[in-house]
């Protein structure tokens, strides 16, 4: 049997995005043949998507907007070389490639909110209902195509929660002291973790703010380190010299494999406005971190019963909960690492895409 995956592109977090799709047949004799529309070949890439085949179709963004013909004949000469049971397609252009260039079942990842905004990707998915099955990466993001989306049955619209391979993933991190050296952080600091663009999504501003009202009640060398880049670099920058903070606040720039450094952190807190998912969630919880996360999106989902939630935008709240991780910094990562393996790691989602209704009653893995 074989298993036909079209992806946009191979650029994070979309590579290994693949990855976890290819895994849910690894040991199962269902052959995967993954396809990327955009982006030239790349040996790396090859290994790390985990397929049995990769096809590189080497396009340019702009050379599949609109109508997409040249990657839709070169996806039927794909499909004409060999049986196909089905194809699952990440994102919109995907999808919509795959239902034009074949007439097989489509399972469409939709890794976004808003993705049935636009009136004329509804009408595309009403065209091809009888065929599709679409999967949001949380139940926020399946909700919301659920009501964009009425009269669909539910079973046509589920949730399989991104997830990591925790053993490569925990293979990658260094341990706190190298971590710290690397990123020129004190080895006696207490550190509060921030991963993600500087943009107005990930709302840096709320954590730069609940920092410093919680500092005053935080271990003595309490530091918060950003990771990452983005057009508000300055403004934060700015921010934390308004707040007295800017000597506790790192910005450490775009770390290259990041997650690697994880552990030099003592907490991590994600403040994101409308979070689909929130991979780093999962990535910081392989490191063993107290989660700090906005009760806003998908991360709720991620870290319902092992992470301290905050109202969206609301720095006091987020002050508080700084300071309760402060005060029970040990004896949580047992059970956050429980959690990951239960419902976001690759075993768990083999398990949870068998279970799926439309998957047993099309006989997809018979």
């Amino acid at each position: 049997m074989n298993v036909l995956q079209i992806s946009h592109c191979y650029y994070p977090p979309f590579l290994d995005c693949s990855r976890q799709y290819a895994a849910l047949f690894k040991g199962t004799g269902i052959k995967v043949t993954t396809v990327y529309l955009t982006g030239e070949p790349d040996l790396e890439v090859e290994r790390a998507t985990g397929s049995d085949e990769v096809i590189f179709l080497g396009y340019k963004s702009k050379d599949v907007s609109g109508l997409k013909l040249g990657a839709i004949r070169k996806i039927r000469q794909i499909v004409a070389e060999k049986e196909f049971r089905f194809c699952i397609a990440h994102r919109a252009k995907p999808t919509y490639v795959a239902l034009l260039a074949t007439s097989l079942p489509v399972i469409s990842v939709r890794h976004n909110f808003g993705d049935f905004d636009r009136y004329g990707r509804r009408l595309l998915v009403n065209l091809f209902r009888k065929r599709l099955l679409l999967l949001g990466v949380s139940n926020a993001v399946r909700d919301e195509m659920r009501v964009r989306l009425p009269h669909w049955p539910h079973e046509q619209i589920e949730t399989l929660y991104n997830r990591i391979d925790v053993d490569a993933v925990q293979a990658e991190l260094l341990n706190k002291n190298e971590a710290r050296e690397f990123l020129g952080l004190p080895a006696d600091a207490w550190v509060v973790g921030n991963v993600g663009r500087l943009h107005h999504d990930k709302d840096q501003a709320t954590l730069i703010r609940g920092f410093a009202m919680a500092l005053p009640q935080l271990p003595q060398n309490s530091l918060l380190l950003i990771m990452g880049s983005g057009p508000l670099e300055q403004a934060l920058k700015n921010l934390a010299a308004e707040l007295g903070v800017a000597d506790k606040v790192v910005f450490a720039g775009q770390v290259s494999n990041g997650r690697r450094y994880f552990r030099a952190f003592d907490v991590f807190a994600l403040t994101s406005d409308h979070e689909p998912f929130g991979m780093v969630l999962l990535e910081a919880m392989a490191a063993g971190l107290p989660i700090i996360c906005s009760d806003s999106g998908g991360g709720t989902e991620v870290v319902a019963g092992v992470g301290l939630l905050f109202p969206l935008a609301d720095a006091g709240a987020l002050a508080d909960k700084l300071v309760e991780a402060a005060s029970h910094a040990d004896g949580h990562a047992s059970v956050i690492l429980q959690q990951l393996q239960k419902h976001f790691s690759d075993e768990a989602a083999r398990q949870q895409f068998r279970a799926l209704a439309f998957v047993q009653t099309r006989g997809l893995l018979n």
